[in-house]
């Protein structure tokens, strides 16, 4: 990593950082929020046959993220960059499939459920491009870990403005186009069409984002090694597996993106059928993002303070503690609020300190190899994860439809309505005990320094 006269990273470069971000997750949250309740509600499938296409689909987008990864790992652009160039020549391609897993053809149920599940894995590989510099460009922005902590709190903050303005546009967006009714509930006519309408709008606006994010980021950082060759997928492996803080980093991006998909997935059923109403999602969704964005300007301050390791068990431990009233008392809106609240607060502080941890990775696997392999540290812990979550989508809905939810029925047998409860109770509990042990164990700060002092003596710095 020869690259000692990188300059302080400006304003305008982390705001790109945040632009794309925002975009993204204005998709994100639309798609987490309605995409299986559009499979169930609008299409009509059985929540088994919606399962199936989300577990699917998941399993592909783990499988194809490495083998993306791979081949992003192993060639450049003309311009000499890796990742930057993803962002903008496949952006369209990615806005057009977010339009497609939201169009219904009006055809049998058989067509139907396969038209879903081509269009989901279509979307999944777009995506994966897509994400490709979202997750690994920091690193090769700047070396400097506090410049690298800074894009994640502006992606932070990107994600969570994103998702504020999909929590706050979405719904009326639903409901102007015909998707929703004056209560916030599935229209009995034009649902199709709303929908379809309003994820054109998303797609656009993930273009806008990505063509800024593209404009205003640049790549800096270049290997110290001059090897070129192709890095055989045996010595990737060795390069990651004998990484200890890969290891633990890997299991708590896990626990972290089972957490965020039972909120996500479950949090319109709850309010649609513990509730009552649809549209009561959108002030969990608000409280949520609030406390993340709020939290995200502490997050640097607080890293310094106390440790990297010791940060990232404070979001556990709030997490935990957050889920205690919603566990003793489902039904009470007021749990569900605090669990919101202390969701956000661990999300943000989680997701900026293992993100800024990837980069670190990447450092550090670089000091014994010579290698830099910023493509390839976000696709396999990603593999991992996405494999957890289609498991725990396939779990889920599997309890669902055993427990008996029907689409049909305006209120749902208790056994379904308990399998909600846990799915934002009981299961995300679990997920942050296991980070919280994970981040006990975690020796990032001490292999990180180790690996700037072999850098510095390997560039004479």
């Amino acid at each position: 990593m020869n690259n000692t006269t990188i300059p302080k990273i400006g304003m305008v470069e982390k705001l790109g950082f945040l632009s794309f971000s925002g975009a993204n997750n204005i998709i994100y949250l639309f798609r987490s929020l309605y995409h299986l309740f559009f499979l169930t509600n609008v299409l009509r499938l059985s929540m088994a046959q919606a399962g199936l296409i989300i577990a699917i689909g998941t399993v592909w987008d783990a499988i194809n993220d490495p083998l993306i990864g791979y081949w992003a790992l192993n060639r450049r652009f003309r311009s000499g960059e890796v990742l930057r160039p993803f962002v903008l020549w496949h952006s369209i391609p990615w806005a057009a499939t977010v339009v497609l897993i939201f169009t219904d053809f009006n055809t049998s149920e058989t067509i139907t459920f396969v038209i879903a599940l081509v269009a989901y894995l279509l979307f999944e590989i777009f995506n994966t491009t897509v994400m490709l510099p979202y997750n690994g460009l920091s690193g090769l922005a700047t070396d400097s870990d506090a410049d690298r902590r800074s894009f994640h709190v502006f992606r932070n903050l990107g994600g969570c403005i994103g998702s504020a303005i999909g929590a706050v546009a979405c719904l009326p967006l639903l409901r102007l186009f015909g998707a929703l009714d004056e209560t916030g509930n599935l229209s009995t006519d034009g649902a199709s069409r709303g929908f379809f309408i309003v994820a054109f709008i998303m797609g656009a606006i993930m273009i806008g984002g990505s063509v800024f994010h593209y404009a205003t980021t640049r790549e800096r950082v270049r290997q110290i090694s001059d090897d070129d060759e192709k890095i055989a997928p045996g010595q990737l492996c060795r390069m990651l597996f004998s990484c200890k803080s890969w290891w633990y980093n890997t299991g708590y991006i896990i626990c972290y993106g089972v957490i965020n998909f039972l909120l996500m997935s479950s949090l319109t059923y709850y309010a649609t059928y513990v509730l009552g109403s649809t549209a009561s999602a959108t002030f969990f969704q608000a409280a949520y993002l609030g406390a993340s964005i709020l939290t995200s300007f502490v997050v640097g301050k607080l890293d310094k303070m106390i440790g990297r390791r010791k940060s990232m068990m404070l979001a556990a431990a709030i997490a935990i503690a957050g889920k205690v009233w919603f566990i003793i008392q489902p039904f009470s809106a007021g749990a569900m609020y605090v669990n919101a609240v202390t969701v956000g607060i661990s999300v943000a502080f989680a997701f900026v300190l293992f993100n800024t941890n990837r980069n670190n990775l990447v450092d550090i696997i670089e000091a014994d190899s010579g290698r830099r392999i910023d493509s390839m540290l976000a696709t396999t812990d990603n593999l991992a994860t996405k494999l957890a979550i289609a498991g725990a989508a396939l779990l889920s809905t599997t309890l669902l439809a055993t427990a008996g939810y029907d689409a049909d029925l305006a209120s749902q047998p208790a056994a379904a309505i308990n399998v909600m409860n846990v799915m934002l109770g009981w299961a995300p509990g679990i997920a942050s005990a296991a980070m919280l042990v994970l981040a006990y164990f975690l020796p990032i700060e001490k292999e990180y320094a180790a690996a700037r002092d072999k850098l510095s003596a390997q560039t004479g710095t």
